[in-house]
């Protein structure tokens, strides 16, 4: 008997011990747990206490109770690319990426089978419809706006019903037919090289202002223009291995003309060189008649100073034949310029 009562008690520790590891369950913190009593969880319409078991360890009555876990993550799932013709009559093909996450276990358990599915396939009708109210241009510069739209019309469908929150929808791509890339290539190529065009163009008229404001602060002296002649060569001589062409500047043209009176000179300018030589003659020979006045002291003919009112800085030894200037003009008429005698040294 004794034998028999020790068999039994084993088997009734054995059995405790089985209905005690079968009832106890551990819910991550991830996670959510829903207990069904006789496949039950609500009751009177109303959630039944203890349905739903917060993350840690908890129990169940084996047999009675059953538990199901549902993850609160958020789930990426992605929607499998969608053809569609957009409301400018273009064919496309969308792709695109949902984060949802479940906000409330029992309607996620109870109201919908595999929910994920169920959002994967409100995700793929809704794209197509998205797609046939958009146009192109939308579709590839107003993306965010698309995502907003659609993550709208998602969450309407899954939030009330199913428990489920969207919380973002993303569209990864949009393929567009190979005939639409080489016209919009061609688009964007011609949109480039007018902008180029009108860039050329407004930098020649601002280089054409600018030229011109130089030129003619330029013509208000004409050394400017040696000066910038003489620069530029300076710049082409630092280049090696360069052949530099020197022209000759219009200026000394025009120097020559007038002193050989040739006929590129006019009346005016003719009368004005004249008058300004006789003023310099007249007044070269004032400086003589003042110099013959007093009594030299050189010893040479070398020693004579330069006459006061004339360009050359050098002049010919002083004789009687050459210290008379003979010229045009009013002063050349004077006694003391035809001869004068020499002064005693």
């Amino acid at each position: 008997m004794e034998a028999v009562a020790l068999i039994i008690l084993l088997i009734v520790v054995v059995g405790g011990l089985l209905a005690l590891t079968s009832s106890i369950r551990i819910v991550q913190q991830y996670e959510h747990g829903i207990v069904f009593r006789f496949g039950q969880v609500q009751r009177g319409g109303q959630l039944r206490p203890g349905a739903v078991r917060t993350p840690g360890l908890t129990a169940i009555v084996p047999v009675v109770e059953r538990m199901q876990k549902v993850s609160r993550q958020t789930i990426t799932m992605g929607v499998p690319g969608q053809d569609g013709i957009t409301q400018d009559n273009v064919s496309v093909r969308v792709d695109a990426v949902v984060y949802f996450r479940v906000i409330d276990p029992v309607k996620a358990i109870v109201n919908v089978h595999n929910y994920g599915y169920a959002v994967s396939q409100v995700a793929q009708t809704s794209l197509r419809s998205v797609i046939g109210q958009a146009d192109m241009q939308e579709l590839l510069g107003e993306r965010e706006k698309i995502n907003m739209r659609l993550r709208a019309i998602i969450d309407e469908i899954t939030e009330g019903p199913w428990g489920i929150l969207i919380e973002r929808v993303e569209i990864k791509d949009v393929s567009l037919p190979e005939g639409m890339k080489r016209s919009m290539a061609r688009q964007a190529e011609a949109e480039r090289e007018r902008r180029a065009r009108i860039i050329t163009a407004d930098g020649e008229f601002q280089a054409s202002k600018r030229l011109a404001a130089a030129a003619e602060i330029m013509s208000q002296d004409p050394a400017a223009l040696q000066l910038r002649l003489l620069q530029t060569v300076v710049e082409v001589s630092a280049e090696k291995n360069s052949t530099l062409v020197m022209p000759l500047p219009v200026e000394i043209l025009r120097f020559f003309e007038r002193a050989a009176g040739g006929p590129g000179r006019t009346e005016e300018e003719g009368d004005g060189s004249r008058l300004d030589l006789g003023e310099r003659l007249a007044k070269a020979e004032e400086e003589l008649a003042r110099a013959a006045e007093q009594p030299s002291t050189l010893e040479s003919a070398e020693d004579v100073p330069p006459v006061i009112g004339l360009d050359e800085p050098k002049r010919e030894p002083a004789s009687s034949e050459n210290r008379g200037i003979t010229s045009g003009g009013p002063a050349s008429k004077e006694p003391a310029s035809e001869e004068r005698p020499d002064e005693p040294r």
